[in-house]
């Protein structure tokens, strides 16, 4: 037979009923916690008599005091047993990912951010001046040389040629 959808009455029905049943399981859960918890009380909470004589009351203040520092080294002692146990699970956890394999660095995406805005997103509300890099650039003037006329361009080649002509262009520049 081919699957027939369920009726929408029918789905509300079964709906409401798991609800029901699931509220009733809230409530047995919650009133097992109050009921533990009364209990724990019971067992570790004696009623106080109060005394009646200053003695009497100096006593119990001692006793108390007792009992709240077993229950203080006991509190520290299950802090240092979680700390170290979390150590450990951190420890496997990085055992467990290096066995796996490398880690895949996810892929990023190239973002085109002018100066302004990278700064801006760097500082935040502090950025104020805007970053021409172009206007703090130095600037430089280029020197024109000015060149000797010398009438016959032969008697300038002959001059440099040889090292005597060397050492003239060395001398005249230095």
């Amino acid at each position: 037979m081919s699957e027939r959808k369920m009726t929408s009455s029918r789905r509300h029905y079964l709906k409401s009923m798991m609800l029901q049943v699931g509220q009733r399981l809230l409530e047995a859960e919650i009133q097992q916690a109050e009921e533990e918890k009364q209990r724990y009380l019971e067992e570790n909470c004696p009623s106080i008599d109060f005394p009646s004589s200053m003695h009497e009351l100096q006593d119990l203040c001692k006793k108390i005091h007792q009992q709240i520092d077993s229950v203080d080294e006991q509190r520290y002692d299950m802090e240092s047993k979680v700390d170290k146990v979390d150590k450990e699970i951190e420890d496997l956890r990085l055992k467990v990912q290096d066995l796996k394999g490398k880690f895949k660095k996810p892929a990023l995406k190239k973002v085109r951010m002018s100066a302004d805005a990278m700064l801006q997103a760097l500082l935040g509300n502090k950025h104020k001046v805007s970053m021409d890099l172009r206007a703090n650039l130095k600037q430089v003037k280029k020197e024109v040389k000015e060149e000797e006329n010398v009438g016959d361009w032969r008697k300038n080649i002959e001059d440099k040629a040889g090292m005597d002509g060397r050492k003239k262009m060395f001398e005249s520049e230095a």
